[in-house]
């Protein structure tokens, strides 16, 4: 994978473990995950049909087997819990998850043009 890359969020990653994603039914995103180089942030709803609890451990399992840097979330949320629509969203449980996104991506990506930082240094001094 993109070594560039150095973190990445994933919102209830449906089918994943069914390799039921992409143009021939058959990815293999688990058997690549070894190649991810950037840390992941991982988010769940607990009562999302799409991923059930098999489903998350069998990801989570082939992610520590390979040594994948990552945080997991599982929240008592349903599939889409985030999508401001519906009877599954929870703005609640979606700030929430907003706000891990951010600060995984300030921790590993930095404050850009904002300049600031948590322990008060300028972006200059950080660099």
């Amino acid at each position: 994978m993109n070594p560039d890359v150095l973190a990445a969020v994933c919102f209830y990653a449906t089918d994943i473990h069914k390799k039921a994603l992409g143009l021939g039914k058959n990815d293999n995103s688990l058997e690549r995950a070894g190649e991810i180089k950037g840390e992941l942030l991982h988010i769940w709803g607990k009562q999302d049909p799409h991923v059930p609890l098999e489903g998350r451990n069998m990801i989570k399992a082939r992610l520590d087997e390979v040594g994948t840097r990552y945080t997991w979330h599982e929240f008592n949320g349903q599939h889409a819990f985030m999508r401001d629509e519906g009877h599954r969203y929870d703005p609640e449980l979606a700030l929430l998850s907003w706000n891990l996104l951010l600060a995984l991506f300030h921790r590993r990506l930095g404050y850009g043009d904002l300049n600031i930082s948590t322990d008060g240094a300028s972006a200059e001094s950080r660099h």
